[in-house]
C-alpha cells in the first residue's frame, strides 16, 4: 500500500509573479506540469492541489486535477498543505512546491523512500551545485549537512564560507510524518526563520532533525516571469512537450 499523499499548495497572489500557477509553459499551465510530473511518482497514492483562489480551483477542475479549497487566512503554503492533510489518511505527506515545473517523479520517490526510516519526522532534497557564480544568489537556498546527512543550517547567504568544491542547494520539497506536520504548523515562527525567510529553520530551532536526500536531478524553480523562458528552453532541449 502506498503510504504518501502529495499536496501542491497553489496561491494566485504571489507578489513577484501574480497568477504564477496558471502561467503557461509551452502551452500548459505550470500547475498542470507540476501535477502531471508528481502523479508519475510510484510512491504517491494521490496528488491534490491546495488553493485559496477560485481561478485556480476552476482551472484544476477543468483539467481534472484533484483540488481542494482552503482557508484564505493561511500564512504559508505549509499551513495550506496541513489543512488538506487533515482529510487524508496516509501517514506521510509530501509538500510539493507548485513552482517546480521540471520536477522529476524520482525525486519524490527518493524522498518517500528515505522516510521509510520511522525515526524521521521530516526530510527534504538537495543537489550539488558547482557553479561559483550562483553561490551568492539569494534565491538559491544553501544547506549544510552533518556526516549523517541531517541539515545543520539553511541560508540564502553563501554557506559554507570559502567552499571551493561546490555547495548543496536546497530543493524545497518536503516529506513529513502526518502528525508531525500538524505539530510543526502549531509552532510559532522562529527567530532564524523570520531572519532568513526560510520556514524550515523553525524545525531546526525547535530541535527537530531534517534528513536531506541528495539528488542529481535538475530543478528549475519559477520565481519571476523571466524564469519561464529558461524552463521552456530546458523542456525544448530535452524533448519534453
Amino acid at each position: 500500500m502506498k503510504k504518501a499523499t502529495g499536496i501542491i499548495p497553489a496561491r494566485f497572489g504571489a507578489t513577484r509573479f501574480p497568477g504564477k500557477p496558471l502561467a503557461l509553459i509551452l502551452g500548459k499551465p505550470m500547475i498542470q506540469r507540476v501535477y502531471e510530473n508528481s502523479r508519475r511518482a510510484d510512491s504517491l497514492a494521490e496528488v491534490i492541489v491546495a488553493t485559496d483562489d477560485p481561478r485556480i480551483m476552476v482551472a484544476c477542475t477543468d483539467l481534472r486535477i484533484p483540488v481542494r479549497m482552503t482557508s484564505p487566512d493561511h500564512s504559508s503554503g505549509t499551513d495550506r498543505v496541513a489543512e488538506v492533510a487533515g482529510s487524508v489518511d496516509t501517514p506521510l505527506i509530501v509538500n510539493i512546491q507548485g513552482d517546480e515545473p521540471v520536477l522529476e517523479p524520482g525525486m519524490i520517490d527518493a524522498l518517500v523512500g528515505a522516510m521509510a526510516d520511522e525515526r524521521l519526522v521530516m526530510a527534504s532534497l538537495m543537489t550539488r551545485i558547482e557553479d561559483p557564480a550562483s553561490f551568492s544568489d539569494r534565491n538559491r537556498v544553501k544547506v549544510v549537512v552533518d556526516k549523517n546527512g541531517f541539515a545543520l543550517y539553511f541560508s540564502r547567504a553563501p554557506i559554507p564560507h570559502g567552499a571551493k568544491d561546490g555547495y548543496f542547494q536546497h530543493i524545497g520539497i518536503y516529506g513529513y510524518r502526518r502528525d508531525f506536520l500538524f505539530r510543526f504548523c502549531g509552532l510559532p515562527p522562529s527567530r532564524l526563520e523570520r531572519t532568513e525567510q526560510l520556514e524550515q529553520l523553525r524545525a531546526l530551532e525547535n530541535g527537530y532533525k531534517i534528513k536531506m536526500v541528495e539528488t542529481e536531478s535538475t530543478t528549475l524553480s519559477v520565481d519571476s516571469p523571466q524564469d519561464i523562458i529558461e524552463v521552456e528552453r530546458y523542456l525544448t532541449n530535452n524533448n519534453h512537450d
